[in-house]
């Protein structure tokens, strides 16, 4: 496995949903980047879980923020808390992302909340705060290898219902990775 120090910290909101939260821990399982998240990011993503599916339990999303920890080595950012009054952003809720970011040496928040965080608020700390999509996309550029063996991956452990090639895709642009599922789908005859 390769090792790089370019970081990205995870937003709530991109492990909300299951299926981009599964893609994006098997891109950080490739070495290409730092995956990072907090134990407020867990919090917060299982929180809103849990109040929009009443079918799941606190146990079972527990059991899946573990496997994602133990997954990924140091990959719980801590020792941030004390940066959070410091920090303005739009959405004070916010402040604990940008916090970790700054702590762990993230160069990419990862979020759909891209108005959250405001590019004069993130520059001064030499953050960028990206849509999934484009974060994919960068990475497709960067090494196309790393995105196809992460979605194979994915697709060969579905078996519950197994999906085609064609709907593992789908799945993907429901997610809204529209520029990631573009580029995939030419390789669809071996996703």
């Amino acid at each position: 496995m390769r090792c790089s120090t370019f970081t990205a910290i995870y937003d709530a909101c991109v492990l909300y949903p299951a299926p981009l939260r599964d893609f994006l821990m098997r891109l950080g399982l490739s070495g290409r980047f730092r995956a990072r998240w907090s134990r407020q990011i867990h919090d917060e993503w299982k929180r809103n879980l849990l109040l929009n599916r009443p079918h799941l339990t606190r146990a079972q999303l527990d059991r899946t923020s573990d496997l994602m920890d133990r997954a990924i080595a140091d990959s719980v950012v801590t020792g941030h808390e004390g940066l959070i009054s410091g920090l303005d952003l739009p959405d004070p809720d916010d402040c604990h992302v940008l916090a970790a970011a700054i702590r762990c040496g993230a160069s990419v928040i990862v979020t759909f909340n891209l108005k959250d965080f405001p590019a004069e608020a993130l520059g001064r700390f030499g953050i960028e705060a990206q849509h999934p999509d484009e974060f994919v996309d960068n990475l497709i550029d960067l090494d196309m290898g790393v995105v196809l063996a992460a979605a194979q991956r994915q697709r060969a452990v579905l078996k519950s219902p197994p999906l085609s090639a064609d709907q593992f895709l789908e799945t993907l642009l429901k997610q809204g990775l529209v520029q990631t599922t573009k580029a995939l789908s030419a390789f669809r005859t071996v996703l």
